[in-house]
């Protein structure tokens, strides 16, 4: 029987190279996003690969998203083996501008997804009958919840955020055969780093590209990080290979920070 993922935000970007991962490491995905056409198509991408994949839309920002998406799987597939809170979001702006309603965008997509996410899953592997297997829950951090970056402080907070939840449920779950773990990339070429470059050159001038140029200088492997990059590491969090590795939020970033 097909181990089951549940990925979010899967229907572009990091999401969808980490569906496609998983589904060619053998696992049934529910591929979950709020963009119906995207998720849509990437599931059936996925199907007519092979895969065993099916589309589940719904607002990660919302506690009933999650039960709903964990219910797709259920009734597609049987079970949940991994559940992967990848959805979210960044924002550009100054310390000094940022807003109430800037930090409830934000903190309800990145913050509260993650939890509510880490919550759904842990309800739904008390109710399977799995003996001591290891279940997983992956969530997405960034290298900016290691080290926060001026212009996007509202949204390394959200993944210093992560980073914490991760940690405390790492030790809470244990106990019931849990494991919480994150991933932390870095400058990923997907529509994400775009957006802040855009973003960059409409408050501080300049030519659109200039700052996706500038941080990817930094690099020390010498090239943009792809979602097939972030999607390898995840894989290894989602295989038995990680069992014994919990409460971890890893760098994969090409040699950005070591830290």
């Amino acid at each position: 029987m097909s181990k089951v993922a549940v990925v979010t935000g899967a229907g572009r970007g990091i999401g969808k190279g980490i569906a496609s991962q998983l589904a060619h490491d053998g696992y049934a995905v529910v591929v979950a996003d709020f963009d119906e056409v995207n998720a849509n198509q990437t599931a059936k991408e996925l199907v007519e690969q092979g895969f065993q994949a099916v589309a589940a839309l719904g607002d990660v920002s919302r506690e009933s998203a999650h039960k709903e998406f964990i219910k797709v799987a259920v009734d597609n597939f049987g079970r949940l083996d991994t559940y992967v809170n990848n959805a979210g979001i960044a924002q550009v702006e100054t310390v000094a501008n940022i807003t109430k309603e800037h930090l409830e965008q934000i903190f309800g997509i990145n913050v509260y997804g993650a939890l509510f996410g880490i919550q759904a899953a842990r309800e739904q592997f008390l109710k399977q009958d799995d003996g001591d297997k290891i279940r997983k829950i992956i969530n997405a951090s960034s290298i900016a919840g290691h080290q926060a970056f001026d212009m996007l402080a509202a949204y390394s907070a959200t993944k210093f955020a992560v980073r914490a939840f991760t940690q405390a449920s790492a030790k809470e779950f244990a106990k019931d055969h849990i494991t919480v773990n994150s991933y932390c990339p870095g400058i990923v070429l997907t529509p994400m780093w775009d957006l802040i470059d855009s973003e960059m050159v409409k408050l501080n001038g300049g030519e659109i590209g200039s700052y996706l140029k500038k941080y990817s200088e930094a690099i020390a492997l010498g090239r943009g990080e792809t979602p097939t990059d972030v999607a390898n590491f995840v894989s290894y969090l989602a295989s038995e290979k990680s069992d014994y590795m919990t409460g971890q939020s890893v760098q994969i970033d090409g040699g950005i920070q070591f830290i």
